[in-house]
């Protein structure tokens, strides 16, 4: 969990969660999305995918990336968990 906290505390990585959430994308088109490089996006790619939040499919030459829904969700449950008690605190 530690690893999906730190993840997503970078706008960038977030940004590419939300891009990568519906759709499978290379690096290149993600970087295309952004004023970085392609390797610094293959970076946050590496910290995403180690947190468990991104998956990475081969398709011949090119590696395609998506949000990992089961990672989402263990980030979720975790989080929701302090919602709930701020609530009951109110």
């Amino acid at each position: 969990m530690e690893a999906a906290l730190k993840a997503i505390a970078a706008p960038r990585r977030r940004q590419i969660l939300t891009l990568v959430r519906e759709d499978e994308l290379s690096a290149g088109e993600i970087a295309s999305h952004f004023d970085v490089t392609r390797p610094a996006v293959s970076q946050h790619l590496n910290v995403l995918k180690e947190a468990g939040l991104v998956s990475e499919r081969r398709n011949g030459t090119r590696r395609l990336y998506r949000a990992r829904p089961e990672g989402l969700a263990e980030l979720k449950d975790f989080l929701e968990e302090f919602w709930d008690i701020r609530l009951e605190t109110l």
